[in-house]
């Protein structure tokens, strides 16, 4: 849970803030919940805190802008508390769910209107699966709420979404720009439990009693309903237009591009968000991204880092002799099977830690090069695919690793905050304070060329992992 200051020229302004850790609760059936009021009074924690130190150098916010994570939902009843806490995007408990739905509609159609396969990540196998594991919970539930929703339930007396956030529930049609009439009558969820369209992307001024008495300097300026984290990574980047491509690694992975038009025809194999009401996203999206390397770091007896990267930058790519499959959270992008999991093969006596690492990172790579593709072949070839995500750019090993395994160059994001930044952006227009999001571009720097004596090899560890995937997943 974190609070940055942005200036009015989108700069990140530092030494203000806080970054507090919270805890994701994880059971052996793949369930994923967080606490929504542990994540309320962090969030309340960390607002007291930026807004004492603005206090004392005398900074006077004009706006206060929010990203969150897509997807997630809890349920509260009507005095607004929580019935069932937030339901994670990682959590795969409603696997079975999916097969149902599979077999319920027509599952290209849905894609087709919601922009969102039918998988765990999104709210309708969740929903199902909730009404048939916690029943009672489910009758007690007068509304399904994102985060942001329940963050400004609590600060304002009123939940309101944004039309970003609804876009990645999988219950939302894209073109419309409304929910997804189809979708609502297979679910256990009616309209009345939901966000009120006709309130959505509303900034709301007027902070409850007990808020405005904490926060004197956030009363009476606009906050704007929470945006979709990756769309923000996008505009915060300067990815916003089909030509240049963001590529994210923070826990998680992504490759997006933005589109500014009035209707969209969704390509097969990716997904389509919003950014806004006249914004598209689409792109592919990894459950395993910098937490593979977070993983391998905790779990393998490694050197210190910098030891680390200079034994990766050593080898040369598939010397290790492994094959990974970097599926520990499951898959989503691009074969969306919520029940994947991980899988190194090829380990030999010689084998070591390094050689694992290095398989891993080169496997997630590989992940981006089948995302990169299918990207390319909805929007056509980009300009610049831009990196950025702190996962990533800590790494100048793995940044090249992604050179290589797209076989075209990488530019990297020199935006510290890149997501953060991209929602004080749109802020910033939805002011007045800009004219548009482009009026403010994001810094790149340095350039990872691809390396072509790489590419033989890389097309080798893509076909070995192709090659494991179908037996584990495809064959059985």
């Amino acid at each position: 849970m974190r609070t940055l200051l942005f200036d009015g020229k989108g700069q990140h302004c530092a030494g203000f803030g806080a970054q507090l850790p919270y805890r994701v609760t994880t059971t052996f059936d793949g369930g994923v919940e967080v606490d929504g009021d542990e994540l309320l009074g962090l969030a309340a924690e960390a607002l007291s805190i930026i807004h004492q130190q603005m206090q004392e150098a005398r900074r006077r916010a004009s706006a206060v802008a929010f990203c969150a994570f897509w997807h997630s939902f809890l349920g509260v009843d009507a005095q607004g508390r929580p019935t069932v806490p937030i339901i994670h995007l990682f959590d795969t408990r409603s696997s079975e769910q999916v097969k149902r739905l599979r077999r319920l509609v027509d599952a290209d159609a849905v894609h087709a209107r919601t922009g969102c396969v039918l998988h765990t990540s999104y709210w309708p196998a969740k929903l199902l699966w909730l009404a048939e594991t916690h029943p009672e919970q489910v009758r007690s539930t007068a509304a399904w709420l994102s985060f942001g929703e329940y963050l400004f339930l609590k600060l304002f007396g009123k939940a309101v979404n944004s039309t970003s956030m609804a876009s990645g529930s999988g219950i939302w049609n894209q073109n419309r720009n409304d929910y997804d009439e189809e979708m609502l009558s297979i679910l256990p969820v009616d309209r009345s439990q939901l966000a009120d369209v006709n309130e959505m992307d509303q900034a709301m001024t007027e902070l409850l009693p007990e808020y405005a008495a904490r926060w004197p300097a956030f009363q009476h300026i606009p906050w704007f309903p929470a945006l979709g984290d990756g769309a923000c990574n996008n505009i915060g980047s300067g990815c916003i237009t089909p030509k240049r491509f963001s590529l994210m690694v923070g826990t998680s992975g992504a490759m997006r591009a933005v589109a500014e038009q009035a209707q969209i025809e969704i390509p097969k194999g990716l997904w389509c968000y919003r950014v806004d009401r006249r914004r598209f996203v689409l792109g592919g999206a990894l459950s395993n991204g910098g937490e593979v390397f977070a993983w391998m770091k905790r779990t393998l007896a490694l050197p210190a880092e910098d030891q680390l990267e200079e034994q990766i930058a050593a080898m040369r790519p598939g010397e290790h002799g492994l094959t990974v499959l970097p599926l520990f959270a499951g898959e989503r992008s691009t074969g969306w099977r919520p029940e994947a999991r991980a899988a190194i093969t090829g380990m030999g006596l010689h084998t070591g830690p390094v050689h694992i690492v290095r398989a891993a990172l080169e496997s997630v790579a590989l992940r981006f090069r089948q995302l990169y593709l299918a990207l390319r072949e909805g929007m056509g070839e980009p300009e610049d695919v831009v990196a950025s995500g702190g996962a990533l750019l800590r790494s100048r090993v793995w940044t090249q690793m992604m050179a290589d395994a797209l076989g075209r160059p990488v530019l990297v994001c020199c935006e510290p905050e890149a997501t953060s930044r991209g929602a004080a952006l749109l802020a910033l227009e939805r002011i007045g304070a800009i004219a548009d999001i482009r009026d403010l571009p994001a810094k790149t720097g340095e350039v990872f060329q691809c390396n072509p004596e790489h590419r033989s090899a890389y097309d080798d560890l893509l076909a070995n992992q192709q090659r494991l995937y179908r037996k584990l997943f495809e064959e059985n």
